[in-house]
């Protein structure tokens, strides 16, 4: 596992914890982009995901964070795709 980034080492642990159906749908999408120590910011799709995925999957999460002896640190999800929240400037 120590080839892994930090949040495929996340991911391996919500495997464990999650169905595959709800680990597929919520997390398949996402994307490594940067560990400082204290946060591992994530990129997203869309915000309606980055929503569900800090409602409905915090725990698990924070879980897997502890397991991996990383308990002070903090998941920033980025979206970086469209979603259905863009603002429209015209």
């Amino acid at each position: 596992m120590s080839d892994l980034n930090p949040w495929q080492r996340v991911l391996a642990q919500l495997r464990l914890e999650l169905d595959e159906e709800d680990f597929r749908r919520w997390f398949s999408s996402t994307s490594y982009a940067g560990d400082s120590g204290e946060q591992i910011t994530v990129w997203i799709g869309t915000e309606s995901v980055r929503r569900h995925i800090e409602v409905h999957f915090q725990g698990v999460i924070e879980r897997a964070l502890i397991a991996l002896d990383r308990r002070n640190t903090e998941i920033r999800f980025v979206v970086v795709g469209f979603g259905e929240e863009e603002e429209d400037d015209g």
